[in-house]
């Protein structure tokens, strides 16, 4: 199935190797990617710098790649490294860059999205915005978007539904997560994603927020016993390249990249689809199950209530602490951007 998966991934996103390709001079680059058990968003990774942009390039394009975790780096030190000139390239979650401007969090708000689809509009929607930002805060220059399955969330004990999550310590990774915690009467703990597992084993959290398989291929199954699947954001994951080094390229290598990312984003988000897909599957143990491990979890159903206790929060907590954190101008600017798309608008009389 890996075999299957890879030479989907490479037809998915290579491009025709033309007499071009030979033109191109030689590069090579540094990359930080993502967490190397985030198998739906590793395998993309790897094979792309691997395999995909060597083989576009005729052998003249070639990377280190190397995985977050496996280097010691925490996801919010990604950008930064990258600012820095450490790396050319890097891969993290766009949402731990919120500290340092809001506007990054603005197309993966707790809430907004209840679906793929959605949330790859709403982010293409509001990547001008974001590209400004890490250009004028990062000297980074913003070039692709993907995310990971939606953001649940994983109990060691028995949940119902939210009324069951009150009081509970729960990690979270973003300020919107929080806003969300807090408002159901849950204690919201900010913990990377490699220290989660001990954090539940040890009962330093009850319960913790991550993708559907995402914690699957983490292992989370093995402390953890319940999975409420209310939808908190999709770990929208950014690409970018520091802008000196962008700068050094000649046209033609930067024409090359653009046109590689532009595949790699729709595969990344292809894949995500797909891997979303399977992943109930996966954590009760049942086929198909090709981007997880089988896993003898309990999923609790969302009910009637609950979904309108969640868009109402969504929209009357959520949405305002945004929009207080970002400020006005640049709530007026969500409401034009995403507002439109999702059918809501941040109430600017109320920042």
């Amino acid at each position: 199935m890996r075999t299957l998966l890879m030479s989907v991934t490479a037809a998915a996103i290579a491009l025709p190797l033309t007499a071009t390709a030979a033109d191109l001079p030689k590069t090579h680059v540094k990359v930080i990617g993502n967490y190397s058990t985030v198998a739906h968003v590793a395998k993309v990774e790897q094979e792309f710098w691997g395999k995909i942009v060597p083989e576009m390039s005729g052998g003249q394009v070639t990377a280190d790649y190397n995985h977050q975790d496996v280097m010691g780096v925490k996801d919010f030190q990604v950008l930064r490294l990258t600012q820095l000139g450490v790396t050319d390239f890097g891969v993290s979650d766009i949402s731990k860059m919120a500290g340092d401007d809001p506007t990054f969090e603005g197309c993966d708000l707790a809430g907004l999205a209840l679906d793929i689809g959605m949330a790859r509009k709403v982010c293409n929607a509001w990547k001008p915005a974001m590209s400004r930002a890490m250009e004028k805060k990062f000297n980074a220059k913003l070039l692709a978007l993907g995310a990971n399955p939606p953001q649940v969330f994983w109990c060691r004990g028995q949940v119902g539904g939210v009324a069951d999550l009150q009081g509970r310590k729960i990690r979270v990774f973003n300020k919107t997560m929080t806003d969300f915690v807090e408002a159901i009467g849950g204690t919201s703990i900010s913990m990377a994603f490699g220290e989660v597992v001990p954090a539940l084993q040890r009962g330093v959290v009850d319960c913790a927020v991550t993708g559907t398989t995402s914690g699957n291929s983490a292992g989370w199954p093995e402390v953890t016993t319940h999975i409420y699947p209310m939808y908190l954001g999709w770990s929208i994951n950014f690409q970018a390249i520091n802008l000196t080094s962008w700068n050094r390229f000649p046209p033609e290598v930067q024409a090359f990249f653009e046109k590689a990312f532009a595949r790699l984003e729709d595969n990344m988000w292809a894949t995500v689809a797909q891997s979303a897909g399977e992943a109930d599957n996966c954590n009760t143990g049942k086929d198909p199950c090709t981007l997880g491990k089988k896993a003898d979890m309990t999923i609790v159903p969302v009910s009637d209530p609950d979904k309108e206790l969640h868009k109402k929060l969504m929209q009357d907590v959520v949405l305002v602490n945004w929009g207080k954190r970002c400020g006005k101008d640049c709530a007026a600017e969500w409401n034009d951007m995403i507002g439109q798309v999702v059918g809501m608008e941040i109430p600017l009389g109320k920042l």
